[in-house]
């Protein structure tokens, strides 16, 4: 059977009828060497009344009149800059032209495909036990979570209150990322392996988040690591994902976010005398820093203060360093070679999510958010945006 012949057989209607030939159907496609033409078989299904044109399938130009070229550069100039001056650069380096519009709703489309790939991935992680994926074992394999807002339309924030107490302005995207170590410096400091961070996240509540970053786990060899450890900052809701889904792991709470407490409170508590509040503020950083929390937590509670607010702050920041305790150990964390800070998260919380979607005058529906949020993070982990592809690919 020709290519001809294979492309006229009668299919299967999505009703399961047998969908019957009813004529040739001509379609304009844009290229990346200019627009073209292809006339193509469409059959229709006289049970449902619809009708179907498996050559778009075959061509991957379904429901669209752009080519798998001209979206994969869509995608990736609309996940880099802003959509118009994505379709200025388009047309510089391409000669492709598009509207800014066009280019707005090609590169979100493949951002909410790619998503809808993540889904189908956590829910087969959720409901099934995922066969082990072969491998190396992985000495050190650290998660790391974190929070930032991005600006959204005022009906994304409707009935929600801002931090202080104002109408919101944002929504929190929550980032987690999953990266190896296998060796340190000369000096004993920890070395993340080169590219071997890969993101995920979205707008969405911590129950979600926590089966996507638990996915995302399983997927790096989770269980293949030798050591497991969890770092992030204070929010309770990072270590109540901890302990659901990684028991055992070790907690490291970031030691630049502890020290900012102390900083924070030095500030407070003497703010026309700074000799003091650097000397207060570093002595009980040694403290810290030598993982000698209870000393630490003995000093605040003991502080002695007049004032009422002072002193409930002073409170309130004991009890954060006694609960976390366990999780600041930095002495004995440096002493088996692991991390200490959060930092590839934070920076990632930057150019995943703030060098794109946090430029002036930005302001997104969650649903476009979370499209370029997923294009992200598909173009900054390593293979996973060629994979997609690759897969659409064999997929046609």
């Amino acid at each position: 059977m020709n290519e001809e012949q294979a492309s006229e057989s009668q299919p299967l209607c999505a009703c399961g009828k047998q969908a019957r030939l009813a004529g040739r159907r001509r379609k304009k496609i844009v290229t990346m060497l200019g627009e073209v033409v292809v006339e193509r078989p469409y059959y229709h299904c006289r049970r449902c009344g619809a009708g179907c044109t498996p050559r778009d399938q075959e061509l991957d130009v379904e429901g669209t009149q752009y080519s798998p070229g001209v979206r994969r550069m869509t995608a990736l100039v609309g996940s880099e800059t802003s959509f118009d001056r994505g379709r200025a650069l388009l047309e510089e380096l391409a000669g492709v032209q598009l509207t800014a519009k066009a280019v707005e709703r090609e590169a979100e489309a493949i951002g909410a495909d790619i998503a809808d790939h993540e889904q189908a991935e956590i829910s087969r992680a959720v409901q099934f036990e995922l066969p082990e994926i072969l491998g190396e074992d992985t000495p050190i394999l650290y998660i790391e979570m974190d929070g930032t807002g991005v600006p959204v339309t005022g009906a994304e924030t409707a009935g929600r209150k801002g931090k202080a107490g104002g109408p919101a302005r944002t929504r929190e995207v929550k980032l987690g990322c999953v990266f190896t170590q296998t060796s340190c410096d000369d000096n004993g400091r920890a070395l993340r392996d080169e590219d071997s961070t890969s993101y995920t996240g979205a707008i969405e509540d911590a129950a979600a988040f926590g089966r996507r970053i638990w996915s995302e786990a399983l997927r790096r060899g989770w269980r293949r690591a030798r050591k497991k450890v969890v770092i992030g900052d204070g929010a309770s809701w990072i270590w109540n994902l901890s302990h659901e889904y990684f028991p055992g792991a070790v907690e490291i709470v970031d030691l630049y976010h502890a020290r900012e407490h102390l900083w924070g409170l030095a500030a407070k508590l003497f703010p026309r005398d700074e000799k003091r509040r650097c000397g207060w503020a570093r002595r009980l950083k040694e403290k810290l820093d030598a993982g000698r929390i209870e000393p630490l937590v003995a000093a605040l509670r003991s502080f002695e203060t007049q004032d009422a607010e002072l002193a409930h702050q002073l409170l309130l920041e004991a009890d954060y360093f006694q609960r976390n305790a366990e999780r600041m150990r930095y002495d004995e964390f440096r002493r088996q070679g692991l991390f200490v800070g959060s930092g590839v998260i934070e920076a990632g919380c930057r150019t995943v999510i703030a060098s794109r979607l946090k430029r002036s005058g930005m302001f997104w529906s969650v649903r476009g958010a979370n499209a370029i949020v997923a294009l992200r993070c598909a173009r900054l982990t390593r293979r996973r945006f060629d994979d997609y592809w690759d897969n659409r690919a064999r997929a046609a």
